[in-house]
């Protein structure tokens, strides 16, 4: 597996399988105390590298190497603490998606992948039809404040407002992968308004 970070050659990534999906520009909080995961922090740290997140296909987050799903989101971590022994404390932000070509486990048990890194789709104006989905999330933003969707916010940018729904809707994780994995922003929306149309959580477009 290779370390070239050139555009379309893969890139090792060492991988922390989670009971969670990371969407880019979210911010989640971790608490490791694995040694395979403490030390894999402390290189990215020492490295200024990331690590990529992926949602568990098969196994547990302790223990034996859990499988992960092939969409992911590297992370960068933001801040830390270690105010207990063997604790270490982490908030991370994710950054870029990418697919996994091919991936193993080391000696220590931590995952290390070849990963493509995908591309987000150009920007592009957020339609009127779509225009219905920006005051509830707005208002989420207000309620919850930095600690549930940091800033900056895009409430004008189509990708950015599906990540921040996918994050933050009441569904299974599965459900969540699968948003993460449409390349499509468009596409994502639609499924997302039709999740809360359905439900009785926007006003009908005019």
């Amino acid at each position: 597996m290779s370390d070239t970070p050139a555009t379309g050659l893969p890139q090792t990534l060492p991988i922390f399988p989670l009971q969670t999906v990371l969407f880019p520009a979210s911010r989640l909080s971790l608490r490791i105390f694995e040694a395979r995961y403490m030390d894999m922090v402390a290189t990215c740290m020492r490295e200024e590298s990331e690590f990529g997140v992926c949602l568990i296909a098969d196994g547990q987050e302790v223990g034996t190497p859990a499988v992960p799903h092939k969409v992911g989101v590297s992370a960068r971590v933001v801040d830390w603490d270690m105010s207990q022994p063997g604790l270490l404390g982490l908030t991370v932000r994710g950054t870029r998606r990418f697919r996994i070509v091919e991936h193993r486990a080391d000696a220590q048990g931590l995952v290390r992948a070849a990963v493509r890194w995908l591309d987000e789709a150009p920007a592009a104006p957020l339609s009127d039809t779509h225009q219905q989905l920006v005051p509830l999330l707005q208002a989420v933003a207000a309620d919850g404040g930095a600690k549930v969707m940091p800033p900056p916010h895009h409430f004008d940018d189509p990708a950015w407002i599906g990540y921040r729904y996918a994050e933050i809707l009441p569904i299974p994780n599965l459900a969540r992968q699968r948003l993460l994995e449409l390349d499509d922003p468009v596409m994502r929306l639609d499924i997302i308004q039709q999740f809360l149309s359905e439900r009785g959580l926007l006003k009908p477009a005019n």
